[in-house]
């Protein structure tokens, strides 16, 4: 899973915004569609400024398994308290845990070393939702996620991983913001894993982007495995704008 999530605003997305309001106007007024090549420049352009701006957070992350039909009984949890640090990375200390050991060692530690692994400063810029990473093709229209006024934009990855995401991508209409993204993973964690399909939520916090909610389907060699992320507790320590 996981997740890094570009979001802030720079001065030089101003001149987008005014053409993204017209999407949402109101009945009567006539809507543009953006230039699908503006609004992917500053979607990369928000990555790395987010990446600038972002000196650390700290944040509660509550892990669940479920199996089968059951969503509501999970077989195992666990909750860490997670550090970033932009010149080190992520690191974890887990405040509980339960559930049979053979699935918290095998399924769940991994995906904390996944995660650590993914936000090396060597490797992070690899995992980021950029046209670096992605061929994107924005979408005709304007889609309605949380309640929120959002372009669609196509996600194809430019090579095969397990964090990398065959899928959709939402992002804020008015500013750009990642709201959600969902699709498969176009590499399966492991043999056992088959074909996973993935989902996160975020939520606009202090002006970034934080997930607040992930997901993780798959169905293999076991049945029917999901995964579900809540993030809570947010403490972010940001740059100032330039």
């Amino acid at each position: 899973m996981k997740i890094v999530c570009p979001s802030c605003v720079s001065g030089s997305v101003l001149s987008m915004i005014a053409v993204l309001i017209l999407l949402v106007a109101p009945a009567g007024v006539q809507a543009q569609q953006p230039d699908a090549a503006v609004v992917i420049r500053h979607i990369d352009e928000i990555a790395y400024s987010r990446f600038q701006r972002v000196a650390g957070f700290t944040v509660t992350e509550h892990y669940a398994v479920f199996r089968g039909q059951d969503e509501i009984h999970p077989v195992a949890e666990m909750t860490v308290h997670t550090t970033y640090r932009k010149e080190s990375g992520k690191s974890y200390v887990i405040v509980s845990e339960s559930g049979p050991e053979l699935i918290r060692r095998f399924g769940l530690h991994p995906l904390l070393d996944n995660e650590k692994s993914i936000n090396l400063p060597a490797n992070r810029e690899h995992s980021w939702f950029t046209s670096a990473n992605y061929e994107m093709k924005v979408q005709s229209g304007v889609q309605f996620i949380d309640g929120r006024a959002c372009l669609a934009v196509s996600m194809h990855p430019q090579r095969k991983a397990p964090n990398m995401i065959e899928g959709t991508l939402w992002i804020d209409a008015k500013d750009l913001s990642i709201v959600r993204i969902e699709g498969t993973a176009s590499k399966s964690p492991s043999i056992w894993a088959g074909p996973t399909h993935m989902m996160r939520q975020y939520k606009n916090l202090s002006g970034f982007s934080m997930a607040t909610h992930a997901r993780a389907e798959s169905n293999g060699l076991f049945g029917r495995t999901v995964v579900t992320i809540d993030y809570s507790d947010y403490l972010i320590q940001g740059f100032p704008a330039p």
